[in-house]
């Protein structure tokens, strides 16, 4: 090796290994190009979302193939309400969440996990559910859809404020006027109570009735034809939602049926608008017409949740509702999923599964087996997708030797990408979809390409 080679390296090694000792905590790196990411000014062609330049053409899903008509733009009161401009709208955005329980169907439930000391996060452990019951109280106070049937509307507005407190009177009077206007769920149920012959008819909501004079994708308001009133026999399917007139048993609403967002998100879909459900079928990006593949739960809220400005996607102003939302939702696409695997095991072949064969033949009683589902690699958080990551480290320990750096890359919530598309009145931590967004292509982009270009390049000097 040549001394003039030796003298660069030297130079080299010498000049990356001290550039961490010299660090300037005054020096602002927001317009350097090897750590900013751009602005987010790509629009989709086909569904007008915006993203960022390195962001895959497919995040919105389906390159057009998925195509979902608009959520209604909210009217007054609501939409002054979410414009965080004025007071009264600050403080129902600081409370969203509860004003919001004021006015649901629906109750959340979820079996969470306890633990000992203070928990800073919301653990469950088990399958999260949505519960509602009659329309009618049996033996106790009204609540959650049975407070829509109490006649007189001031008695109705200081019920919800009972059972939800720090909330303000008068802004649960006029949603609730708002909600009795427009919103076709609850003209629905009050029409049906109404038509009932006796107390032991039941409401039937189907879940997967199209109106007739509609497109099958579209997200259509209920009407009363969508509702039967049954005396006798089950003339209905498993994920209808069946309501008795007085009863002291709460029914389980599926999460595939499509009132299951507009029952516990009424100020978000406040028309009541057809959530997501199985006949919804992808497009032709050509033709325009459908085809006989079903959109998947995950493509339908990742579609939903795409940030637009032509029309405004007004889910995003919702703050820390938006995250109980999410976080509801991606509950479902992983409980989809795992519908799949266990409807799908003969294809997935696991009669293959070494330890499936062992149990067929070392157990005596073959019927007491069980029917075992069996969660491939390709599902994220299973034993064979973490002994698969395993594997693989293990093969790179063997063939490169030990690790000597444990490097982790942090968010920093005051990304000028993060804070330049916050809406009005919000904080980063009201966005959680945005974060995770620019955390990742600052991962890629910035963080793994600087070890590529110099970490690993200072440790081939040494």
């Amino acid at each position: 090796m040549s001394q003039r080679t030796e003298r660069r390296k030297s130079k080299m090694k010498k000049k990356l290994g001290m550039k961490a000792f010299n660090y300037d905590c005054s020096d602002v790196f927001n317009n350097d190009h090897r750590i900013s990411i751009g602005l987010m000014d790509i629009e989709c062609k086909f569904c007008k979302a915006l993203k960022f330049q390195d962001e895959s053409d497919n995040m919105c899903f389906g390159k057009g193939k998925v195509n979902l008509p608009d959520l209604t733009i909210p009217e007054e009161p609501l939409s002054t309400y979410l414009s965080g401009t004025t007071i009264e709208s600050k403080h129902f955005l600081s409370n969203i969440r509860k004003y919001n329980s004021c006015f649901n169907m629906t109750s959340f439930g979820a079996n969470r996990k306890k633990e000992s000391g203070f928990q800073t996060t919301f653990k469950i452990q088990g399958q999260i559910y949505h519960r509602i019951g009659s329309l009618l109280p049996y033996d106790c106070e009204s609540s959650f859809l049975q407070i829509y049937f109490i006649g007189d509307d001031d008695i109705q507005s200081q019920r919800r404020c009972s059972i939800v407190p720090n909330v303000q009177h008068e802004i649960v009077q006029s949603l609730q006027n708002f909600l009795n206007e427009h919103n076709a769920l609850i003209k629905l149920f009050k029409t049906s109570l109404d038509n009932m012959p006796s107390d032991e008819c039941q409401i039937v909501l189907r879940a997967d009735k199209i109106h007739s004079s509609e497109h099958e994708r579209r997200f259509n308001l209920p009407v009363v034809n969508e509702v039967a009133a049954i005396i006798n026999g089950n003339e209905f399917s498993k994920r209808d939602i069946v309501l008795q007139k007085r009863s002291n048993e709460y029914v389980t609403v599926q999460e595939t049926h499509k009132s299951y967002d507009a029952l516990q998100y009424p100020l978000m879909f406040w028309m009541g608008e057809d959530g997501y459900h199985f006949e919804i079928y992808e497009i032709n990006p050509v033709t325009g017409l459908s085809t006989k593949k079903r959109v998947s739960s995950m493509k339908f809220y990742a579609y939903r949740m795409m940030i637009r400005t032509n029309p405004e996607n007004h889910l995003l102003h919702y703050k820390q509702l938006l995250n109980q939302f999410i976080f509801d939702m991606y509950a479902k696409i992983e409980n989809e999923r795992l519908r799949y695997i266990r409807c799908n095991q003969k294809a997935l072949k696991v009669e293959q599964y070494i330890h499936l064969k062992d149990a067929f033949e070392n157990d005596e009683n073959v019927s007491d087996i069980g029917q075992k589902c069996i969660l491939p690699a390709s599902f994220i958080g299973s034993p064979r997708h973490m002994h698969e990551y395993i594997q693989d480290a293990l093969c790179y320990v063997r063939h490169n030797g030990k690790p000597c750096l444990f490097i982790t890359f942090t968010c920093n919530i005051r990304w000028t990408e993060i804070t330049n598309l916050l809406l009005a009145d919000q904080q980063p931590s009201d966005r959680h979809d945005l974060i995770a967004r620019v955390f990742k292509l600052k991962l890629n982009d910035t963080f793994i390409h600087y070890i590529i270009q110099n970490v690993f390049k200072l440790l081939l000097l040494t």
